[in-house]
């Protein structure tokens, strides 16, 4: 959300707008300096590296708010969501890390800023240190960590969160599988959803929606940010001044940044970057090796593969893509259109196909079909008994309902028929109404050593 409202902004800023109307948001950014005095700095590689941290505070929002999106309690003061984002050096991509909240780290030894009194160095979960040391303490830990020097602090809240994304006329995000989080609320069916702020808000603080916890919620974050950037992008905020004043102006009222971040840099930022799309950016998280590492006094945290996660970072000190074959990667503007998200992977799913029509070699054409998008297809298709069949059958045993669905999705209008000791093998019966396979998907699609998932891939197909 927060770096989607800050290329909004930067990507604005270099067209008509122009410099009047950054400088004029620019004045509603509270400033901080989490660069003070800092020495013993990791060297600068290349690109721009961001440290975008979410904080949990709540102050403007409604008792009605609270109360429907499930917002009670206490805000702990810490960091709720932190990312290390990467601009390359040439302004076509942009590499987002999520970095767990509860993730082991040590503190490096500081003065507590309100008694100004000395601290050794010791152990928490990393996003309390901005409890202990604030923007300040957060920058030196991660930088410790991670051995990448960033060069700049945002820090949002999500006190604006919902009015922001109700700005923008919501946000699609789509789900293969039903979502349900009594703690937050989320009540989502399978398929396509056009998110109000309220909803969003929801959708990306669920931890309970499945066994993934913290970890999957990270996913459902990148997910939307996707989302959102594609919707500032290609949603017409960019291009209406109105509409982009008031997005932003709600974003920014609850932005801090440090003081070299001016309306300057984000003009530059935003001219270099004018043609960033969805399909420019991806995502990943820190590889983990143990997810529930127990430290007394502490609790359990989140303890990083620190082999795998070092290649990460040295990925990104050295200006690398972290998905493979960045090359030539259709997107979602162009090329091959956005494949939809299944519950199943087709890689997964083992497919027969007849032919149910007097058309020739229409078995042939449909298996080709699938095997494209990824199915595990027989490659021998055969006749159907009838030749008159007018509706696409996919016919499974009922243990296999899941993968059914799935295939099911990547033939619209297809009939689902149950078949018990049908085996594992899907059947499929190319009806006369068959006239394509939609590509589909795994829900999230990992690449490479470090699971990587791309912004044009995590979107909805439209």
């Amino acid at each position: 959300m927060r770096l989607a409202g800050a290329l909004a902004v930067a990507v604005l800023g270099s067209g008509a707008i122009g410099h009047a109307v950054m400088t004029g948001l620019e004045t509603g950014i509270e400033r901080v300096d989490p660069f003070k005095d800092m020495k013993n700095r990791p060297e600068a590689g290349h690109g721009m590296n961001v440290l975008l941290v979410g904080t949990d505070g709540r102050k403007k929002i409604t008792r009605e708010e609270r109360r429907e999106y499930r917002l009670g309690g206490a805000p702990c003061h810490c960091t709720d969501t932190i990312m290390l984002v990467h601009i390359s050096a040439d302004r076509e991509r942009a590499s987002v890390v999520s970095l767990p909240r509860d993730s082991y780290a040590e503190v490096p030894a500081h003065r507590d800023p309100e008694t100004g009194k000395a601290r050794a160095a010791h152990p928490v979960k990393l996003n309390a240190a901005y409890a202990e040391g604030g923007p300040q303490l957060t920058v030196r830990t991660v930088e410790n960590m991670t051995r990448v020097k960033i060069d700049h602090y945002l820090e949002v809240d999500f006190t604006s969160f919902m009015k922001t994304v109700d700005a923008m006329g919501g946000v699609d995000i789509c789900t293969a599988k039903a979502m349900r989080d009594p703690y937050t609320g989320l009540e989502l069916p399978p398929g396509t959803h056009r998110l109000t702020g309220g909803q969003a808000l929801q959708y990306v603080r669920s931890r309970h929606v499945d066994g993934a916890s913290d970890l999957g919620r990270m996913q459902r974050q990148q997910r939307f940010l996707a989302a959102l950037i594609r919707q500032a992008t290609g949603g017409g905020v960019l291009l209406n001044p109105v509409k982009f004043k008031q997005v932003s102006s709600t974003l920014l009222s609850s932005v801090r940044a440090d003081k070299g971040f001016g309306s300057e840099q984000m003009l530059a930022l935003g001219q270099a970057m004018r043609d960033f799309s969805p399909a420019s950016s991806e995502f990943a998280s820190v590889p983990v090796g143990n997810p529930s590492y127990k430290v007394k006094g502490i609790g359990s945290t989140v303890k990083w593969d620190r082999p795998k996660a070092a290649k990460l970072f040295q990925a990104l000190r050295d200006d690398r893509p972290l998905a493979p074959d960045r090359p030539g990667r259709p997107g979602a503007a162009g090329g091959r259109p956005v494949a939809v998200p299944v519950d199943v992977a087709p890689q997964q799913v083992r497919v027969r196909v007849e032919n149910g029509t007097r058309i020739d070699g229409l078995g042939g054409r449909v298996d080709q079909a699938l095997r494209a998008t990824g199915f595990n297809t027989t490659r021998t298709p055969g006749n159907a008994a009838s030749r008159e069949i007018k509706r696409t059958v996919v016919a499974y045993d009922p243990r296999w309902d899941r993968s059914a669905r799935s295939l099911a999705t990547a033939l619209p209008g297809s009939e689902l028929r149950a078949v018990r000791g049908l085996g594992r093998t899907l059947l499929v019966t190319a009806g006369s109404d068959y006239r394509k396979v939609v590509p589909v998907r795994a829900e999230d699609p990992k690449q490479g050593e470090f699971g990587v998932m791309t912004g044009d891939q995590v979107l909805c197909n439209k």
